[in-house]
């Protein structure tokens, strides 16, 4: 809106008002690109060099042992350590961590058809919720007994027994961790998710466990959907069928979860406030993103979004995700990380055992083809 010169009320010529001065919209936001867009072109640099790292694994390899969302944070620590990024580049590195974060979790809903939740059946799907239920109350008294902070604890315990990194991501800004939390539980949660994609194949042989319950165990205690179906592939394309159809349920306690952490960490701001335990209306409890993410499930389930679709919003959001890991890399101080060590290290190894135990011992009374 232009400015518009002084208006005069009535015959008084000494009430005078004018209306604020903006800029043009379209000023506005060329002032807002401006401003961020020395933060987002670094992110971009480290998003790009990890990309190209994951596929050269896969090159040489067979198959990329970290992904390019992990090599993303590893490197953003990396530079950090180098470079303090200037004050130019902060708003940025804040829209990828935040804004464009929370539109990669939104175009993540459009993933998950419940359609495909009830193709493993009832008791499965029961058992899976029962897991990850578990999981996340057993890893957050493990983290109370090694004494990690009670953030951290939650971090962790949604890496673990939801879908890693992506669970961290959404859960942080709804309890307000910060970005050395944050990074600490990735890093550690992802170490320990690989090492259990590593010795799955080993593990399921040994337990005596048939393909089919071995795609089953993988898609309970592998941290993230390409790695669960690394770990199930030995085991026949059968079992990575399973073993994704689990995970997808584990996935989908994401906004559930991030519900009760949302009341949860109301309940902390407003006891540290003495405010009393009254909690806001739900529509400002809950996340929009996590709002967002239940939304396109709901459409995608209606068949609101065609199948053709579905892959291209899968890969931006895998983009966008990588973007905000780099962020997030920016923002970590190494000397906190070393820190939080030894019991955030206890806590991620005991969880993934719990884990892992409790899992064995649902596929064994569950009946799962082989």
């Amino acid at each position: 809106m232009e400015c518009m010169p002084p208006t005069l009320h009535g015959e008084r010529e000494d009430i005078v008002t004018t209306m604020p001065c903006r800029p043009p919209f379209l000023l506005r936001n060329i002032d807002f690109s401006a401003r961020v867009a020395p933060g987002i072109v670094v992110c971009l640099g480290i998003s790009v060099l990890a990309i190209g790292l994951e596929r050269a694994q896969a090159a040489l390899f067979g198959k990329a042992w970290l992904e390019a969302l992990n090599l993303a944070l590893l490197l953003g620590v990396g530079l950090r350590a180098l470079w303090r990024p200037t004050p130019a580049c902060q708003p940025g590195i804040s829209c990828c961590a935040r804004t464009l974060l929370n539109i990669a979790i939104v175009l993540l809903g459009a993933s998950f058809s419940m359609g495909a939740v009830r193709a493993i059946g009832p008791g499965l799907v029961a058992g899976t919720i029962g897991i990850v239920a578990f999981s996340l109350v057993f890893t957050c008294c493990v983290g109370w007994l090694a004494g990690l902070p009670a953030r951290q604890r939650l971090l962790v315990a949604c890496g673990n027994s939801i879908c890693g990194n992506s669970a961290i991501m959404a859960a942080a800004p709804v309890i307000r961790a910060d970005d050395d939390e944050v990074g600490a539980s990735i890093a550690f949660t992802a170490a320990g998710g690989l090492v259990v994609v590593l010795a799955l194949p080993f593990l399921v042989p040994l337990l005596g466990l048939t393909d089919g319950e071995g795609g089953a165990l993988a898609g309970l205690s592998v941290y993230a959907v390409p790695q669960v179906v690394a770990a199930a592939a030995p085991f026949g394309m059968a079992a990575v069928h399973v073993g994704t159809l689990v995970k997808l349920v584990r996935v989908l306690m994401l906004g559930p979860v991030c519900v009760v952490l949302a009341v949860i960490a109301s309940a902390w701001r407003a006891r540290e406030a003495a405010e009393g335990a009254r909690l806001p209306p739900l529509t400002r409890l809950v996340p929009w993103y996590i709002i967002g993410f239940v939304v396109m499930m709901a459409v995608r389930t209606a068949g609101g979004i065609p199948a053709g679709l579905v892959m291209p919003l899968n890969h931006v959001a895998t983009f966008l995700t990588v973007l905000a890991m780099a962020a997030l890399g920016l923002g970590v101080e190494l000397r906190a990380i070393l820190r939080a060590g030894r019991a955030l290290m206890v806590t991620v190894t005991i969880s993934l055992l719990g884990l892992l135990a409790a899992s064995v011992a649902l596929v064994r009374v569950m009946v799962v083809g082989g």
